[in-house]
């Protein structure tokens, strides 16, 4: 019936018929490495040396010599990589599920600390990272590049990807370090890219003294803004499910509508020109304290898997097409450069990046220790090395930013960045990757348990039940209790523990009964389930 109907049809109208058949065949085989790559990272789940990323990458670049093989050296791409397909439709689910899935309790207990280490180490990395590369390039030949892309080259490569130390970690034998390395992970994600929109929005025709201020204010502009309209969707997400009950006609909806609005608050901060990434992360945080208390039972289960196989399914697909694009012909020969000088660049690159993690994390991690009173609560050497060598790979992000950076220039230069964006990603994630389990494993040779870290938490909490006695009047305390010490200084001593107590004062009294969360039984839900992983209590 197909070919009768084909016989009938112009002859101009052929070549579109050819070309939907191809895109349907290049979508069937990336789907069928898609699933190539879960299998194997199956098989490859108690391997000392391997693990998913890295066996996505060997993947593509096995799939990009065949098709260049097949092609005859001409292409080794099955489909198109377009950054807007990246920051549209793959970023999204990724961002988001780490803020959904994220350990709340143990993230702003070190929420200052994560601060110091995501945003203020971040800055510092793109500072030397745009400094050493404006210096060094010269020296080895480079001397094209604006000083927009010296900037925007530091911002995309203050990126890290964490994964591989996050799957080696264990978040209840350690979880100071695990709570450390997941969200300084998150939070310099969305510093690098808020640093990138701030660099790409800057006017740098001509550089005066003001232009670092600038920057800075327009950094500041975006991460509060972008943050409160993240909070403000995820309330406005947990509003609607606790008011409307989605759940007694459809458990579809209520997942449906978690998913829409979680997406609806990406494309609202991009549409304004704000941080997309930065919004739907702090989205993630609000719709798992609030919005998933409200829904049903079958809607929690369903909403918490659903969003972890989006994004496990978003980072393999961004792996295994950087494998693919490393043989990318037309890219080589663009950009014109020989072995020794693209080998100095992606050398000097990931030279600066190593040594920008170390200046930072060494020296923040000991100025946050003068902060931490309890001393099985300091971050050690030990910890202070696994901090910086987690955050020595690269990966998605930083390859969605270079293409975004210099894709759109069809100049040498640009396709020389990309190559080494490449380089960087590829020998980071399989070298570094590979030595991560066994190098992780031999520098913490004893585990470290969480009890210590929650006595000192719970013990901080109980001076603070002391200095605010109405909370415990219920208990029979009266105020013979009283501690002599002002607010104060309780809020010197333990600043993090304070300010979680008042926090959660502020969420039982105020919050709570207009947004739901942990309590609340939606109205077909016959017994409490446990949270997900990101969904305990803050």
């Amino acid at each position: 019936m197909a070919t009768s109907t084909l016989l009938f049809l112009p002859a101009s109208d052929l070549p579109k018929i050819a070309s939907a058949a191809s895109v349907v065949v290049s979508i069937t085989v990336f789907v069928a490495l898609l699933c190539a790559c879960l299998v194997i990272g199956h098989l490859l789940e108690g391997s000392r040396w391997a693990n998913e990323s890295i066996a996505s990458l060997l993947l593509g670049l096995c799939a990009g010599l065949v098709m260049l093989l097949v092609t005859r050296w001409k292409r080794s791409h099955i489909l198109t990589f377009d950054e807007e397909l990246f920051f549209i439709y793959l970023l999204p689910p990724i961002i988001f599920n780490a803020g959904f899935q994220v350990k709340k309790k143990q993230f702003f207990q070190n929420f200052t600390t994560i601060l110091l280490f995501g945003v203020l180490g971040t800055l510092i990395s793109f500072c030397i990272i745009s400094t050493g590369s404006y210096f060094l390039f010269k020296q080895i030949g480079i001397t094209s590049l604006k000083i927009q892309q010296y900037l925007a080259t530091g911002a995309i490569f203050s990126a890290t990807d964490s994964v591989c130390t996050l799957q080696v970690l264990n978040q209840d034998e350690t979880p100071l370090l695990y709570s450390l390395v997941f969200g300084e992970g998150v939070a310099n994600d969305a510093t690098s890219i808020v640093l990138f929109n701030a660099v790409q929005s800057l006017n740098l025709s001509h550089v005066k003294a003001m232009t670092a201020i600038k920057l800075f204010g327009t950094f500041l502009y975006l991460f509060f803004t972008s943050t409160a309209l993240g909070v403000m969707i995820g309330l406005l997400s947990a509003y609607i499910i606790k008011k409307l009950y989605f759940g007694r006609h459809s458990t579809n909806r209520e997942v449906a509508i978690m998913l829409l609005l979680a997406y609806l608050s990406y494309m609202i901060a991009e549409l304004l020109s704000l941080s997309g990434i930065l919004t739907i992360f702090f989205c993630g945080i609000i719709m798992s304290h609030y919005t998933w208390h409200n829904v049903t039972e079958r809607s929690r289960i369903t909403t918490r898997h659903a969003f972890a196989a989006m994004s496990f399914i978003s980072e393999t697909f961004i792996f295994l097409y950087v494998g693919m694009d490393a043989l990318d012909i037309d890219k080589w020969k663009r950009s014109d450069a020989s072995v020794g000088t693209t080998v100095a660049a992606s050398g000097t690159l990931f030279a600066l990046v190593m040594v920008g993690r170390a200046i930072f994390v060494f020296s923040l991690a000991n100025f946050a220790n003068c902060f931490r009173h309890e001393s099985d609560d300091k971050i050690d050497l030990r910890q202070q090395f696994v901090i910086w060598w987690a955050g020595l790979m690269r990966g998605s992000v930083t390859i969605a930013l270079s293409y975004n950076q210099f894709s759109t220039s069809s100049s040498k230069e640009g396709a020389f960045m990309i190559t080494n964006s490449i380089i960087v990603v590829l020998f980071s994630t399989v070298v570094f990757g590979s030595v991560t389990k066994p190098l992780i494993k031999a520098a913490l040779c004893h585990n470290w348990t969480s009890t210590n870290g929650e006595d000192a938490h719970s013990s901080s909490l109980e001076d603070i039940h002391i200095l605010f006695p109405d909370n415990c009047r219920t208990s029979g305390n009266d105020s013979s209790h009283a501690n002599p010490r002002s607010s104060l200084g309780m809020l010197i001593m333990h600043p993090t523990s304070t300010i979680h107590y008042l926090w959660r004062r502020f969420d039982n009294m105020y919050m709570r009964p207009v947004f739901g969360g942990r309590g609340f039984v939606p109205l077909l839900s016959s017994s409490t389930l446990t949270s997900p992983e990101g969904a305990d209590g803050v």
